[in-house]
């Protein structure tokens, strides 16, 4: 690998040094570099890794021959998935054990080198401070301090307009998204209420507050996100949701 020269950061502040230079490479991978990052994901390859390196720089290689390696291993064969799954979800996978990685790297430097209580903390702390890779990739982090600031405006927008009818991408968050907060179970009541007699269009059972609830923009039909595979994450970026019955449709000629 030829990501720059090894090293053994020794301190609180090296290590966190050469986390933010792994996270970098591995972001730059996962957004500015994806269609390079995706060629190199060949499923007919052997398992593949994605490293990230302290130089700010990424690479797709095979795993360390060595066992144990010297540094632990990044997840093992992502490549296989990239053809399986919708190319964002790929992504986003790749990200969250991309999270992991980095996190067991910088705890490795930390027990290697007898960090104690209070640095292991401030580690974890100084390293929590940062988005995660997933937030990143997904749009999460950008979106965290205004969905904060605004969950309470679109709560009560839902119970005053019809989400059915609408495009706009803040009163589609709150379609998707549950209240989550103790003060705001009165409105979860009302959601129940509004959608006590709607059925899932895949599934067809009922809603029910504590779960997961969107709805199609192209045939207005509510589904269960575990059933149609959608996370709340997912959904705060998605313009327009399309259910598998009218993704299909689109697609057929």
């Amino acid at each position: 690998m030829d990501g720059g020269a090894p090293y053994n950061p020794r301190t609180v502040e090296e290590v966190f040094r050469d986390f933010k230079g792994r996270r970098a490479g591995l972001i730059k991978a996962l957004t500015t570099d994806v269609e390079e990052f995706y060629q190199q994901c060949d499923p007919e390859k052997e398992n593949l890794c994605l490293y990230g390196f302290p130089s700010e720089q990424w690479e797709v290689n095979l795993p360390a021959e060595e066992v144990p390696p010297e540094l632990p291993e990044p997840a093992l064969g992502i490549n296989f998935a990239r053809d399986g799954m919708q190319e964002k979800d790929w992504l986003s996978l790749v990200a969250v054990h991309s999270d992991v990685w980095l996190l067991s790297v910088a705890f490795y430097f930390g027990a290697r080198f007898g960090f104690d209580k209070t640095d292991r903390k401030r580690l974890f702390n100084m390293i929590n401070d940062l988005p995660t890779i997933f937030e990143v990739v997904t749009g999460t982090a950008k979106k965290q301090v205004k969905d904060k600031s605004s969950v309470s405006n679109h709560s009560s927008n839902k119970s005053k307009s019809n989400p059915k009818r609408s495009s706009e991408p803040q009163i589609k968050s709150t379609k998707a998204v549950q209240s989550k907060d103790e003060d705001e179970e009165g409105l979860e009541e009302e959601d129940e209420e509004e959608h006590g007699e709607t059925l899932c269009g895949a599934c067809g059972e009922n809603y029910a507050s504590d779960e997961f609830w969107i709805c199609c923009d192209i045939c207005e039909k509510w589904f269960h996100g575990k059933c149609v595979k959608i996370t709340p994450a997912r959904a705060e970026h998605i313009k327009q949701y399309k259910c598998p019955s009218c993704s299909n449709k689109r697609i057929r000629p």
